[in-house]
């Protein structure tokens, strides 16, 4: 059932329309005041358009709950909810604290109260009692969606950090793990194959020991970032713990592992040529096919590390 606009005096009819007709001019005047007191020191940095942002809509909507307001205008997740959100993304994006964003709000409200003074002998007691309370109200939830939108990307960010490894960037053991439960459980039920491999770098105290543990580190760091560009996107890489990497091919047959380390082997034979590596830079592979070779995540995990370790232990006789 549509909501239905409640009963609005005339002459807050009118401020209404008078506050959408005006709404580009009031959202230009919260600019310039914000700039004259160097309040939000981020808009300086950009073109007028750019600094005006979603304002002259929030005038508009502002102006749309004075003249006919409406119960689902201001709710969480309505449109000029999301319209708030989006305006917090992109101003975050450009740079923008949040206090700034925050500020173009309380700005805009003394811009509003303003426009309205100038009209208060129009306006009755209850009606300006009134039109205080559709004021602050939307300026609040305007508030309010930004601090949330802000606060979400806040706390994404900090549950994705906490999945990777903190050096390469890749999936942390953790993390990888659990996509390769939840790919075996998809391919159980969509009947599509799963590649494991599993890889380790020969001789990597070495490696520390002769050049020191921050050039440890920048190998460890090229060997991820060439195992991230040759996956696709469906793909997954994740360091397992100290030099041992693992990459999970998505939707493979049995011989994709043996497609993978062909091309991998090849690029950091590219890379030791081009003196990104320490000479004689090698490693040791292992992988498993999921149904073909194993049946569930642990059995996969088990058979690629157990022939990864049979290869590295051949190399030693």
């Amino acid at each position: 059932m549509a909501h239905q606009a409640l009963h609005v005096p005339p002459a807050l009819q009118v401020l209404g329309a008078d506050l959408r007709a005006a709404a580009w001019d009031l959202a230009l005047r919260m600019v310039d005041e914000a700039l004259s007191d160097d309040v939000i020191p981020s808009l300086a940095r950009l073109g007028r358009v750019a600094q005006l942002g979603d304002m002259p809509t929030f005038v508009t909507e502002l102006g749309r709950e004075v003249e006919s307001p409406l119960p689902g205008r201001l709710r969480a997740g309505g449109p000029l909810a999301s319209i708030a959100r989006d305006h917090a993304r992109q101003r975050e994006a450009l740079g923008f604290a949040p206090r700034e964003v925050v500020t173009e709000f309380l700005l805009l409200r003394r811009v509003l109260w303003r426009f309205v003074a100038s009209r208060v002998h129009e306006l009755g007691g209850a009606e300006v009692v009134e039109i205080e309370r559709r004021i602050n109200d939307t300026i609040d939830r305007l508030v309010v969606e930004c601090v949330v939108a802000y606060f979400d990307r806040a706390t994404a960010e900090l549950a994705e950090q906490a999945r990777r490894d903190a050096l390469t960037g890749l999936l942390n053991h953790q993390a990888f793990s659990d996509a390769l439960a939840l790919e075996i459980e998809r391919s159980q039920r969509y009947d599509h194959g799963v590649t494991l491999v599993f890889v380790d770098i020969d001789c990597f105290k070495e490696i520390n020991d002769t050049l020191g543990h921050i050039e440890g580190d920048r190998v460890l760091n090229r060997v991820a970032t060439l195992a991230s560009t040759m996956l696709r996107g469906s793909d997954a890489a994740g360091r397992m713990g100290g030099d041992e990497f693992a990459v999970l091919l998505l939707e493979s047959d049995k011989h994709a592992g043996a497609r993978f380390i062909r091309r991998f082997t090849a690029g950091l034979a590219d890379m030791t040529r081009r003196k990104e590596l320490p000479p004689g830079f090698a490693l040791t592979a292992g992988t498993a096919h999921y149904p073909s070779e194993a049946i569930d995540a642990d059995a996969l995990l088990r058979l690629a590390d157990a022939r990864q370790y049979e290869s590295k232990r051949a190399k030693r006789y």
